[in-house]
């Protein structure tokens, strides 16, 4: 999981916070459907025939899918690894699964809980990086683990896949507990933003941020997703 100082892209950030009318374009959840499902498929990078695999499980209406390339058996020579990350073996970890040997897919529902409202924003891509944040209303009761994946959305018939995939090319995962809140702003609502670095290989238009929070139990409460509205 990687991210850098936020310093360098101050003036990204602070746009996330702003209406869309200041900003050069709006990319967030705002006014967006929330998925009522996450469907994760996790690939293997040995398994290059997964990726073209036209019987690859596809999501049902308001179901999200999320792809996964694990790190393989064959490292560097594996014919996915370019796209491989270690952040899919820490999501394999926390959902309980292994590291398949071709491909795996599991699908879990959202469970809200409290009204909370989940909100994911981003910035446009500056000097190999892109500002993103993720931010729920009101914070509600209890520990939880907020995901924040920075994802390249890859549309079917292209680069090899018969079907649209939602690769996660970083990620960053942070626990929020109302335990910790002090001030007033913070008991508002959870709030946490990063400079997340995009990956060589990643095509930067198709960039967008998904964002899911996790109660101990591993329930998902809630799910976000940004898309990105020119502005007039």
């Amino acid at each position: 999981m990687k991210f850098r100082p936020v310093f360098p892209l101050l003036a990204s950030l602070a746009m996330l916070a702003l209406p869309a009318a200041h900003a050069q374009s709006s990319c967030s959840s705002d006014g967006q459907a929330r998925p009522v499902a996450l469907l994760e498929r996790f690939v293997s990078a040995d398994c290059e025939e997964c990726w073209s695999d036209a019987g690859a499980p596809r999501p049902a209406r308001g179901v999200l899918a999320l792809d996964w390339i694990v790190p393989g058996s064959q490292g560097e020579d594996a014919p996915l690894s370019a796209a491989a990350s270690r952040d899919s073996l820490a999501r394999l970890e926390t959902v309980g699964m292994a590291p398949p040997a071709r491909t795996q897919a599991r699908q879990q529902r959202v469970v809200p809980r409290g009204g909370a409202a989940l909100r994911v924003a981003h910035g446009l891509p500056f000097n190999d990086y892109i500002a993103a944040s993720i931010a729920q209303k009101p914070p509600g009761r209890g520990a939880q683990t907020a995901w924040l994946a920075l994802v390249e959305t890859i549309p079917a018939g292209t680069d090899g896949t018969p079907v649209t995939r939602n690769l996660v090319r970083n990620l960053l995962v942070t626990p929020w507990d109302r335990a910790g809140l002090r001030t007033r702003a913070e008991r508002a609502r959870f709030f946490e933003s990063r400079s997340m670095s995009i990956p060589a290989n990643a095509k930067t238009e198709r960039l967008r941020v998904v964002g899911w929070v996790q109660d101990t139990q591993g329930r998902i409460t809630s799910i976000a997703q940004s898309f990105c509205a020119a502005s007039n």
